[in-house]
């Protein structure tokens, strides 16, 4: 086993912008970008190894031949691979949504539910984004809201800048706004239920699809109790810095500040994101090297030393 340098799977959404193209440096013939799912085992988009003896498989493949020693007891604990890793550039704001837990995505999806941790890496000067509610309401008025189209008016509007942190469990209600380049650590799941889309239309000219009925069954119509924004503690490893995203039993996230070096030994596996600057990764003798939005896969137990200047978002369970 070995670390994987990934392709990422890109997608073209509506309001997805071009950063992730011109900065990030992305090779695609798409217009937009709008997002980059960096690690990923997803039906609806698989990460693809870029190096080394595994080069040109996908991520879950490799995954199947390495066996669970890839990834550790933890992350073998569940049914599927559990992460899905993205890089999302909103260009324009995101629809009105909200994600089901675990219990009812599995029921009527067939799949996880979604918690998730965003990270803001860039934004726009002014740029906001909604973040659960002001105040409890009811599940009648929260239906009569939404279709009066009044659900706004007790909507969390959160002004944002560069390093603020979200966590988001399942059922909060929630849309990344306009000018926010983000990335974003969830679980292994595509299951979004709009609740609005301010009247927009899709690609094929007709409105985007609304999950109103689904979306009121999983909200949790009350404003957020996690601290959000410049929160997480910080330690220090020489010159570099390790900050704590979020913790949950689905997942862990660091931001580390790379001056130098760093080492990854884990009994699970780590996922390393480069959000700037560039690191060298080396292990027994070997290394490879990332740049600015590449991702790296460091199978469990394999003892990785990182070095250069660079922001790396590492993420395990």
């Amino acid at each position: 086993m070995y670390p994987l340098l990934l392709k990422a799977p890109l997608k073209d959404y509506i309001w997805g912008g071009t950063r992730l193209k011109t900065e990030y440096g992305f090779k695609t013939d798409l217009e937009k970008v709008s997002e980059a799912w960096v690690l990923s085992c997803h039906k609806d988009g698989e990460s693809e190894v870029m190096n080394g003896e595994m080069s040109g498989k996908k991520l879950g493949e490799v995954l199947k031949i390495w066996g669970d020693g890839a990834i550790g007891e933890r992350a073998a604990r569940f049914p599927y691979f559990p992460l899905l890793i993205k890089l999302i550039d909103a260009a324009d704001r995101l629809s009105l949504q909200v994600h089901p837990d675990d219990d009812y995505a599995m029921r009527v999806e067939g799949e996880f539910g979604k918690t998730e941790m965003w990270y803001v890496v860039d934004c726009e000067p002014g740029a906001r984004l909604i973040y659960g509610l002001t105040k409890k309401i009811g599940k009648d008025e929260f239906e009569r809201r939404i279709r009066d189209n009044t659900i706004e008016e007790v909507c969390n509007f959160v002004p944002v800048k560069k390093g603020d942190v979200f966590f988001i469990p399942a059922g909060t209600l929630h849309a990344i706004g306009k000018g926010i380049l983000i990335a974003e650590v969830q679980q292994n799941s595509n299951t979004t239920y709009r609740v609005s889309d301010y009247g927009r239309l899709g690609a094929d000219g007709k409105p985007r699809a609304l999950h109103i009925e689904k979306a009121i069954d999983v909200t949790k119509t009350e404003p957020p109790t996690v601290p959000y924004g410049a929160v997480g503690s910080i330690l220090t490893y020489g010159k570099s810095e390790v900050r704590k995203l979020a913790e949950c039993p689905l997942f862990i996230a660091e931001a580390l500040k790379l001056d130098g070096g760093f080492t990854v030994d884990s009994d699970g596996f780590v996922s390393a994101v480069v959000l700037s600057g560039g690191a060298e990764f080396s292990w027994d003798g070997r290394k490879i090297s990332a740049e600015k939005g590449q991702s790296v896969f460091i199978p469990a137990g394999l003892k990785t030393a990182i070095s250069g200047k660079a922001e790396i978002l590492l993420s395990r369970v």
